[in-house]
């Protein structure tokens, strides 16, 4: 079956960075889309960013977009999400997600376990 494992998460101050990772298996990982999702304590889980089966287009949501970037390794069936300049506002447990309906960002059809990504102020 289809795993995703995040790590990377933990505690940074605002400013700083983290790159969270996204280990893939159960899937023919290079053939589809892959995504990013968070959600803070209290709300709705959230799109932060999807990047295409090659890489070539990513697509960030605009709260982000300038700190946050994805990117991929499709031999070791690995996503990441490059945070830079990090604000508690983004303080969430942040999710993987892949597609598999093809190779363009649709919607998540599986889900990772999450890690935590703290920012104090």
């Amino acid at each position: 079956q289809v795993q995703l494992v995040e790590s990377g998460g933990g505690l940074v101050q605002a400013g700083g960075s983290l790159e969270l990772s996204c280990q893939a298996s159960g899937l023919t990982f290079g053939r589809f889309a892959m995504g990013w999702f968070r959600q803070a304590p209290g709300k709705e889980r959230e799109f932060v960013g999807s990047i295409t089966w090659n890489g070539g287009s990513i697509s960030i949501v605009d709260s982000v977009k300038g700190r946050f970037t994805i990117s991929r390794a499709n031999a070791k069936n690995m996503v990441y999400l490059q945070m830079s300049n990090l604000k508690p506002e983004d303080t969430a447990t942040y999710y993987c997600a892949a597609d598999r309906s093809g190779g363009e960002w649709r919607r998540p059809s599986d889900w990772g376990q999450g890690t935590q990504v703290t920012v104090s102020s």
